[in-house]
């Protein structure tokens, strides 16, 4: 699986078929509706900066979609069937979002409420159509309207492309590849009159609700907010990490956003650079970590790096296969003044990442409204934040399949203030996913941090030193 800007998608033309999900409501099972539920932290963070940007009149909009290809003549019915398969197995597709005072108030339509509306769109003539009516159709989410899960294919005598976008609600990065695996094995299974088996796939709404009783547990002085005070006090008393680079931008304010796909490594290169991390008792992700912040002090930032990192919360039980946004956040710093030490600085990255791991459970917009005495979670950034994600592809269910079902994903959003970068890797290599501010000086300071970047990663796997 290759993570993409939708812009950058391929897309050969055909006849063109939406689904939306919509609901006969609860009102025909009241026994088995479920009362109100609370958002997560996340999903309750990220509706409050929609809301945000809607009262400052910014039209903001942010999803995390796939696709992938179907061989041979689609059966259509089986389709459908799959992608309602997909609605009723996972509830966070199927939840409601309203409005209210302390935050999204959340129902769940029961599965047998559940049914997919579909429009045939019809034949589009050619490949610059088809991509620029696939880029549209998968921006039709809504964060505090709905709908929050549009799918669509595109059919030809021959093959089929389906795609999906889910606001960010109700996805992170894992729940792409979850979500193609499950579309995929469903239809296969109902193209041959079978039903499909899957793993247990265990319900988001429980997973969030267990996060909140451990954050409502937690107060000013509990020791799982240790970690974050000594990162906050050798931080200058700021949560958050700033990126060291000039985006000519002013701090806290939306800009237009530029997405970009960049290769970093090929698949031999890259497990040369694998072989020299574990040669010093670190894992590759890391010696990208490592990477990234011995090429921003090169491009003029501190001895110290440090940063966000998003950190998944699945575990390896049925959350493994649900879809929902299983993500913590946590800091990390190491120092990178002798990048001349491989060891060395290897070795420091990896103990702040082995650090970190203990506090996962502390939910990130807790512990800042424990931090800051703010009581409302982060919500817009206040300025362009130091950021690093890393994500295995090869590790997440499907993953045989992906070259094979040409498995995509799309992480968009129209507006950023500051730089965001998803490293990821997959069965061709390292690939990096930047999402940054549309500013002349954004454009060359990514340009000139992936020139060095690349050639920091090129050095490890080729000579063991950064």
């Amino acid at each position: 699986m290759l993570q993409l800007p939708v812009e950058d998608m391929e897309m050969a033309p055909g006849y063109a078929v939406e689904w939306t999900v919509s609901a006969a409501g609860t009102a025909g099972h009241p026994e088995e509706s479920d009362p109100a539920a609370l958002a997560s932290y996340n999903q309750q963070d990220h509706f409050s900066v929609a809301q945000a940007l809607r009262a400052a009149d910014v039209g903001y909009a942010s999803y995390i979609g796939g696709s992938f290809e179907i061989p041979g003549s689609l059966d259509r019915a089986a389709l459908e069937a799959a992608l309602l398969h997909l609605v009723r197995r996972h509830e966070v597709l199927r939840c409601v979002f309203r409005e209210a005072a302390d935050g999204p108030a959340v129902e769940v339509v029961p599965p047998q409420d559940v049914k997919l509306e579909r429009v045939d769109v019809g034949r589009i003539g050619s490949a610059a159509e088809a991509r620029a009516y696939v880029q549209q159709f998968l921006r039709g989410t809504d964060t505090l309207r709905g709908p929050w899960i549009v799918m669509g294919a595109m059919i030809r005598e021959g093959s089929a492309s389906v795609y999906f976008a889910c606001d960010h609600l109700l996805s992170d990065g894992v729940s792409t590849p979850v979500a193609i695996h499950d579309i995929a094995t469903a239809y296969a299974a109902y193209a041959q009159g079978r039903e499909p088996v899957l793993p247990e796939a265990g319900g988001f709404l429980a997973h969030g609700a267990a996060e909140r009783r451990r954050g409502e547990a937690m107060g000013p002085e509990d020791a799982l907010l240790d970690h974050w005070k000594r990162f906050v006090a050798r931080n200058g008393g700021q949560v958050f990490p700033s990126l060291p680079l000039d985006l000519g931008i002013e701090p806290g304010v939306p800009y237009r956003a530029v997405n970009e796909a960049d290769t970093l490594l090929p698949a031999g290169r890259l497990e040369a650079m694998e072989a020299r991390c574990r040669s010093v008792g670190a894992r590759t992700s890391t010696g990208v970590l490592a990477a990234l912040g011995v090429s921003l002090k090169r491009e003029g930032g501190p001895d110290v790096h440090r940063a966000l990192v998003p950190v998944s919360t699945r575990g390896r039980g049925p959350y493994e296969h649900g879809m929902g946004w299983f993500v913590n956040t946590l800091p990390v710093e190491f120092p990178v003044a002798d990048d001349s030490d491989f060891a060395g600085v290897m070795a420091g990255a990896q103990e702040a990442m082995d650090t970190m791991r203990p506090y996962a459970g502390v939910p990130f917009v807790r512990a800042f409204d424990l931090l800051t005495a703010d009581q409302t979670g982060p919500r817009i950034w206040p300025f362009a934040v130091s950021f690093f994600s890393y994500l295995d592809f090869r590790r997440t269910p499907g993953a045989h399949s992906h070259l094979a079902w040409k498995a995509h994903k799309y992480v968009s959003t129209t507006h950023s203030n500051g730089m965001f970068l998803w490293f990821h890797r997959n069965h061709t290599g390292l690939h990096l996913n930047s999402i940054f501010v549309d500013t002349p000086q954004a454009r060359r300071a990514k340009a000139a941090l992936t020139g060095t970047l690349v050639q920091t990663l090129d050095n490890i796997a080729r000579t063991g030193r950064f």
